[in-house]
């Protein structure tokens, strides 16, 4: 039996995922130090007007500079150089950082729902101008950060989800000035705990969002927009391929797609022009800049009999995975 050659390549064009450690650090700082001020200055205005509504916000800008502060932290750690058992350096504490922020989201919208469904029953008095007047300020704090977090890199999932983060809140705090306009007006105090409870499912919304996209990256998932069947019949259709298999594709972080798969090719066809058209087609249609390809020739038939029929010949029989392409050829 000949022996296959093996041609084993991958591209990865020189690109950068996630904040920057300048300007945007600098956007960041600037939008965490906004929030974590008027959220002090917050929180003490809810207990003394006695708003459940104002105290929601608060605990929803608390997972905002959470999210800022850790979104900080993990530009620091994926910026370390790579080393040691960590091949990949610690890109993925961007990731972390994300399922944190989204799981804090969700418990803390838990004890908010329950403080607020218990203020509708028996509401509180409630100081609808403290309240009004301070949500009319978060609206400005937040637009100011916004504005801030817009500059930088969106790229980033733990970015991108503190900036909807921020928005989110701005919608919270709009809410939370109709509900002291109305509590001024008509003295209708329940306007507060409903308004809560509109922050609670913006919350929820925001933390589930969060949860299933980090979920996705670190069970090794497809990114959005990418379907691993598509993507191995594309491939197998290409002139020479006969068999593709092990395919695989995830995200190491946001944005940073990897690809690895075995192709085998037919005898006497060029191993190294089908892998470098196979890395182009997978740059060019996919997006996919960093794809691994281990490239092997179809074996000629054992001298005893035919191979099992639906796998390449004698190669490969037990593939792992289920991801198989073949393409019915003459050998």
């Amino acid at each position: 039996m000949r022996r296959g050659h093996r041609h084993e390549g991958h591209e990865h064009d020189g690109h950068h995922h996630g904040v920057a450690e300048g300007a945007d650090r600098r956007w960041l700082s600037a939008a965490l130090a906004l929030i974590v001020v008027f959220m002090a200055v917050e929180v003490v205005v809810a207990f003394a007007a006695q708003s459940m509504a104002l105290l929601s916000d608060a605990a929803h800008m608390l997972s905002d500079a959470a999210a800022i502060a850790l979104a900080l932290l993990a530009v620091k750690l994926a910026g370390l150089p790579v080393r040691g058992r960590y091949t990949y350096g610690l890109k993925r504490a961007e990731i972390l950082s994300a399922l944190a922020n989204g799981l804090t989201l969700l418990l803390l919208s838990v004890w908010l729902a329950y403080e607020s469904v218990a203020r509708l029953l028996d509401p509180p008095e409630v100081g609808g101008a403290m309240v009004l007047v301070t949500a009319l300020v978060g609206v400005a704090v937040n637009v100011a950060a916004v504005w801030c977090m817009s500059k930088a890199n969106r790229s980033s999932l733990n970015v991108e989800g503190a900036f909807q983060h921020i928005l989110t809140d701005l919608y919270g705090f709009i809410a939370t000035a109709v509900s002291g306009a109305v509590v001024m007006l008509t003295g209708f105090a329940e306007a507060d705990a409903l308004a809560s409870l509109v922050v609670v499912v913006l919350m929820v919304r925001s933390g589930l969002s969060l949860v299933r996209a980090s979920g996705r990256i670190f069970l090794e998932g497809a990114p959005p927009g990418v379907e691993p069947d598509d993507v191995g019949r594309s491939m197998v259709g290409h002139e020479g391929v006969v068999e593709v298999h092990d395919l695989h594709v995830w995200e190491l972080t946001s944005g940073d797609v990897l690809f690895s798969a075995h192709v085998l090719v037919e005898q006497g066809g060029d191993c190294h022009a089908v892998r470098r058209t196979l890395q182009a087609q997978l740059r060019d249609e996919y997006g996919i800049k960093h794809a691994t390809l281990d490239v092997d020739h179809v074996r000629e038939p054992p001298a005893d009999g035919p191979a099992r029929e639906g796998t390449a010949v004698g190669h490969c029989e037990d593939a792992h995975g289920e991801s198989r392409f073949s393409e019915p050829r003459a050998l």
